[in-house]
């Protein structure tokens, strides 16, 4: 009895122990959020005084001073929704497609394919930068969104994911079954395996999406007109100005702004996240 009731007490303090925890790292990733959002309320006078924890009354008109500026605003949110978008739809179904194409067909060359594709991984996108910035050159499309949207196709860490995550979850008996009922493979692939990997979808759509979304140095190094520029370029061009027209707090507005697209896809896809994640790292 008094074992009993001495495991029930460890448990009872493990338990307080991870809920402290889990209180702090919850605190320290809001913390941050919420002193953006007090400096989007704050004029340039306020910050530069330093600190402060209370928000203050120049939300409205740092947003106005923004709009009221050169930078389309407006046009750098569209055109990072199209490809922050595009790039994840695209590489979310191809590179699912990829890695059911390793997992459920057997052909020479199988294991040489996947180890390559691994090895891209490796490779980082600034070794590659100028002869793709030289191969945009090439085909004109300068001030273009899609070459920020059509390389998402290849998307070498989304495949090994998806590839990890098959191996846990599709069964090949499911494809048999499916191709012995008369199901051509395109049709398998769409109403079979895709539903399967709803969850490994979801995560990875939530990554590929902010990933793009954040980008800066491939934007950056092909687009040049700022109606066509995205927002983390826009930010950036706003953060450079001399000092005479640099204001901390349509800084602050910027970058407040361009938060919430990302948190409204995160909100309609992390029921997903915990699934997806945890599915995908085990193996039967």
């Amino acid at each position: 009895m008094t074992e009993k009731r001495n495991n029930g007490a460890s448990v009872g303090v493990r338990r307080i122990i991870a809920y402290v925890v889990l209180i702090l790292l919850s605190f320290l990733c809001l913390f941050w959020f919420w002193i953006l959002l007090v400096n989007a309320t704050r004029s340039k006078g306020e910050l530069t005084k330093g600190f402060s924890l209370i928000p203050s009354k120049w939300l409205l008109k740092n947003w106005q001073g923004l709009r009221a500026g050169t930078l389309p605003v407006w046009n750098g949110l569209i055109n990072s929704l199209i490809v922050s978008g595009g790039s994840a739809v695209l590489c979310v179904y191809f590179s699912t497609m990829t890695a059911y194409a390793i997992h459920a067909y057997r052909f020479k060359g199988r294991n040489a394919i996947y180890t390559f594709i691994l090895m891209i991984m490796m490779i980082p996108s600034q070794v590659t930068a100028l002869g793709f910035l030289q191969l945009i050159r090439n085909m004109n499309l300068e001030d273009n969104l899609i070459p920020l949207i059509i390389p998402a196709i290849a998307a070498p860490v989304t495949f090994f994911y998806m590839k990890q995550y098959m191996d846990s979850t599709l069964s090949l008996s499911l494809i048999e079954a499916a191709r012995i009922d008369g199901a051509g493979e395109l049709r398998i692939f769409n109403s079979v395996v895709l539903p399967l990997m709803k969850p490994a979808i979801a995560v990875q759509a939530i990554f590929t999406f902010v990933s793009s979304w954040n980008n800066y140095f491939t934007p950056a190094l092909i687009l040049h007109k700022d109606k066509i520029k995205t927002l983390p370029v826009l930010i950036a061009q706003l953060r450079s100005a001399d000092f005479l027209k640099f204001d901390m707090g349509q800084v602050y507005v910027f970058i407040a702004f361009s938060i919430f697209p990302v948190i409204i896809v995160y909100l309609i896809l992390s029921k997903n996240i915990v699934a997806g994640v945890a599915l995908g790292g085990v193996k039967e």
